[in-house]
């Protein structure tokens, strides 16, 4: 059972919503993890300083935050590990083929009413509900 958190979730979409903000204000960058984790491997891009910093506050803000709050945040997956690894990779190609991910496409692009963001955002939500319809009611898995 997962708690009912509004405000907390208000929130922490609009910070999301403001990193992305600043980032394309400051830099004229999509907020996109997968292209700003990408400018870091090699080869390293050349604006890897922001880049950096973007991944290190992605990371730090909620240790800070849970150090702060003294709430540790429970997590516990019914889903063996093959499957969580197999189902990352499912994702990591259609991160390649769609030439973006759900920050890059569902934040940002639905923002700008990007036509290619708004199908990408269209069908990779439309799959999540088909899969999670066929593991649970057909399948009977999860």
């Amino acid at each position: 059972m997962t708690e009912f958190t509004p405000l907390a979730s208000l929130f922490g979409g609009a910070l999301i919503g403001l990193s992305a903000v600043l980032l394309m204000a400051f830099h004229g960058r999509i907020a996109g993890m997968t292209g700003i984790l990408s400018g870091l491997l090699p080869p390293v891009s050349s604006d890897w300083a922001w880049r950096a910093a973007f991944v290190a506050g992605a990371i730090v803000a909620p240790m800070l935050i849970l150090s702060v709050s003294q709430t540790a945040i429970g997590y516990d997956s019914p889903v063996p590990l093959p499957w969580v690894i197999i189902s990352g990779l499912i994702v990591g190609g259609g991160v390649y083929f769609s030439s973006g991910c759900t920050s890059g496409h569902g934040v940002c692009g639905m923002a700008r009413l990007s036509p290619r963001s708004l199908a990408a955002t269209a069908t990779f939500m439309a799959a999540a509900f088909l899969t999670v319809f066929v593991i649970r009611h057909l399948i009977g898995g999860f």
